[in-house]
């Protein structure tokens, strides 16, 4: 991806922005919407292996729906549901399970590159303009690059040069992971003033998005022990789609015409259910399932 100044490409969008609901981070006017929920990272450990700490070891990681955690906490699927109606607010007891599975956290504002790469297929097919794309990514994350993330390398020898060498290898990463030019945007802009939220607009298309692999040359922060910023909108020249991540949903919409969410909707790489421009999509918007004990 390259960095582009032309904040004024995202006028149609804003012009479509919504008072609330969904509209207010997709747009509004489109004839169709998808949510897709991001699933959690989940891990087993086996209380008859213990790890280097004298802890259970981890034998088992797998990426799982939210469907797993709301049929194991005997909760209900459905377009509106919220993570932490699934799990009581993130109580201890409805994340870890009998069998030695325990989930994670969702992740807000971050659509993973692998399922972005899957949605591409179904992108591409509803546009004309597949490699003219602007993905804007969320200021607020602060530089990308802030080193904000420590990396510690411990010696098992008396040998200092591989931690040593881990080090430098680290610390160049991370000096290329973010060029001068968006270093630079990311403290004087310019910006695309979406209400709320400041953006940085990139230059990108979808035979790029569609190699997974992208993320680690796209000045975005990414290194090989770290992940960096994802994208919060894309949208093509034309403006027949808009993706959404909005940072503190986790989950991405997808905006775009009928045959396009319905493309999505019967793709089972997705766990992802239609929602309306208006749909409420806060905490209070699961109505079906209990509200967290605490």
């Amino acid at each position: 991806m390259d960095f582009t100044p032309d904040f004024e490409r995202g006028g149609w969008l804003l012009a479509r922005v919504g008072e609330d609901g969904v509209g207010c981070v997709a747009g509004t006017g489109f004839e169709a919407y998808a949510r897709i929920l991001h699933p959690v990272e989940a891990t087993r450990r086996d209380a008859t292996i213990t790890d280097e700490w004298g802890r259970p070891a981890i034998v088992a990681e797998a990426m799982w729906p939210w469907a797993e955690v709301a049929a194991r906490n005997g909760r209900v699927m459905h377009p509106l549901v919220q993570w932490r109606n699934l799990t009581d607010g993130e109580a201890e007891a409805a994340r870890t399970f009998d069998d030695g599975w325990t989930v994670g956290q969702t992740v807000e504002g971050w659509f993973d590159p692998t399922l972005l790469a899957a949605l591409t297929v179904h992108l591409r097919a509803a546009t004309d303009t597949p490699e003219q794309v602007t993905a804007a990514v969320w200021n607020g994350f602060g530089e990308p690059n802030d080193s904000s993330t420590a990396f510690f390398v411990s010696a098992t020898d008396d040998d200092p040069q591989p931690a040593d060498h881990e080090r430098t290898r680290f610390a160049t990463e991370l000096a290329a992971a973010v060029s001068p030019a968006v270093e630079r945007a990311v403290e004087t802009g310019p910006f695309l003033h979406w209400p709320g939220r400041d953006f940085l607009l990139f230059d990108t298309g979808l035979s790029d998005l569609a190699d997974p692999t992208w993320v680690h040359a796209a000045d975005l922060g990414w290194t090989t022990d770290s992940p960096g910023a994802t994208p919060q909108l894309l949208w093509p020249a034309d403006h027949t789609w808009v993706v959404a991540s909005e940072i503190d949903f986790d989950s991405t919409i997808v905006a775009g015409s009928r045959t396009l969410i319905d493309a999505v909707l019967a793709d089972d790489r997705f766990e992802a259910f239609e929602i309306a421009e208006d749909s409420d999509l806060s905490w209070d918007g699961d109505t079906i399932n209990p509200a967290p004990k605490h």
